[in-house]
């Protein structure tokens, strides 16, 4: 009997049966079937301890003997008051208001709002808008998808319900480039706040890499334009580092590699090590203070019935004792050093017609095809070699767990350079 499950981003005519997971260790999860696959996603980029972490297992148990759940509406408790001091310390300097939800759309939905009413309650009433980038990805919730790339991406089937603001061109000069080689981009975004910084409250962008966009991997010296601009403009400067975050760009924090600090960062994915969904939303003082007052508008109506969830709150706080502890931003450098070695400097790879690019960035890779239909088969392929990869559209990539070994770092770009140069 087939599953009721409705699974995602499916096509339902023609989509195979899913393989049942049944457990899973280290890189690895398991199948009903006896399969074990190394996970070249680590399960959509968080699963970044990889699967039964003892110290995150012990963790969930401990706390689900003492608290699984209690509402954060004029309550509180122990993990999510901890956990809240140590973002605050552990994120760019000045981000010290943390608000709590339950998944990372729902932490962008939260940012969004809350630039908004920041800006209505300073006085800006008529910066309604918000703008992004085109190649971006902020979501699937409905004011997520209204900021997504509304051509290339994957809502535009929702058009009609959705919100219309304001997109900027993405931006083109690589990680490495020179702040001359940035100026086309940072002069395009100008063009845009210059027409419509009157009604635009935010500009919201992941930094470094547009993730599900494309992986677009871009300068620190486009994340250093932008906050000046967006400082000169009186527009808030929203980071999604939902994906970036927590190492996977080779710094804890995109924004580390700028040295910026954003007036709103949301966090989510990497932030339990996946184990729980969860995520923040960080505010500056200077948001935080917006809403400090007396009338009815002072208070920000959003209210997630699991946000600050204790089991959630306490695994988080310790995956980032492991990530600090066993140093991971070492683990991170190695696995990037072997993704160069790998992947940039294959020239087979590079030279293949089929292939557009090849990105890397911190624990992150992609290889860019001319055609979708360059990668019809690769994750059968895959599979059959012991390795889940799962592509989207032209883009076959790899974000493992940072507890990867180099042997298992290495069967995975075999595996993936296989599909272009094996016969």
């Amino acid at each position: 009997m087939s599953s009721p499950v409705w699974h995602p981003y499916a096509h339902i005519k023609t989509q195979t049966p899913a393989p049942r997971v049944v457990g899973g260790s280290g890189a690895h999860f398991e199948l009903e079937s006896g399969e074990r696959l190394l996970d070249a996603t680590c399960s959509w980029w968080c699963m970044i301890h990889g699967y039964s972490h003892p110290r995150l297992v012990a963790a969930i148990r401990e706390q689900a003997g003492t608290l699984c759940h209690v509402m954060l509406g004029g309550l509180t408790h122990e993990p999510a008051d901890q956990l809240a001091r140590e973002l605050v310390r552990i994120t760019p300097a000045g981000l010290n208001h943390v608000f709590y939800s339950d998944s990372g759309s729902v932490g962008m939905e939260v940012a969004m709002k809350m630039a908004l009413q920041y800006q209505v309650l300073s006085g800006r009433p008529g910066k309604c808008k918000m703008l992004s980038l085109m190649k971006a990805y902020h979501g699937d919730t409905t004011g997520c998808m209204a900021v997504c790339d509304p051509e290339e991406g994957m809502h535009s089937l929702f058009a009609g319900l959705l919100p219309k603001h304001h997109f900027a061109p993405a931006p083109t000069a690589p990680f490495d480039a020179s702040p001359e080689q940035v100026e086309a981009d940072l002069n395009a975004l100008r063009s845009i706040l210059e027409r419509h910084h009157a009604e635009i409250a935010a500009l919201l962008m992941e930094p470094l890499l547009q993730a599900a966009g494309g992986l677009n991997m871009t300068s620190p010296a486009y994340l250093r334009g932008a906050r000046a601009l967006c400082d000169e403009f009186g527009v808030l400067l929203v980071f999604d580092e939902v994906a970036t975050g927590f190492g996977r760009t080779g710094k804890l924090f995109a924004a580390d590699h700028a040295g910026v600090t954003p007036d709103i960062m949301v966090l989510s994915k990497g932030l339990t090590g996946g184990y729980l969904g969860h995520a923040a939303t960080l505010a500056t003082d200077r948001v935080h203070a917006a809403f400090i007052g007396d009338s009815a508008q002072h208070a920000f109506m959003h209210g997630p019935t699991f946000m600050g969830n204790p089991l959630a709150c306490r695994v988080a706080l310790e995956s980032l004792r492991v990530f600090e502890e066993e140093d991971y931003l070492g683990k991170i450098a190695m696995l990037n050093q072997t993704l160069k070695r790998e992947l940039l400097d294959d020239r087979a790879l590079n030279a293949h017609p089929a292939v557009a690019d090849v990105r890397v960035l911190g624990a992150t890779a992609v290889i860019e095809t001319h055609t979708a239909d360059a990668l019809a088969g690769v994750a059968s392929f895959a599979r059959q070699r012991g390795v889940w990869l799962r592509p989207f559209g032209r883009w076959l990539y790899t974000m493992p767990a940072y507890i990867t070994s180099p042997a298992e770092m290495a069967q995975i770009t075999d595996v993936m350079k296989a599909w272009f140069t094996e016969d």
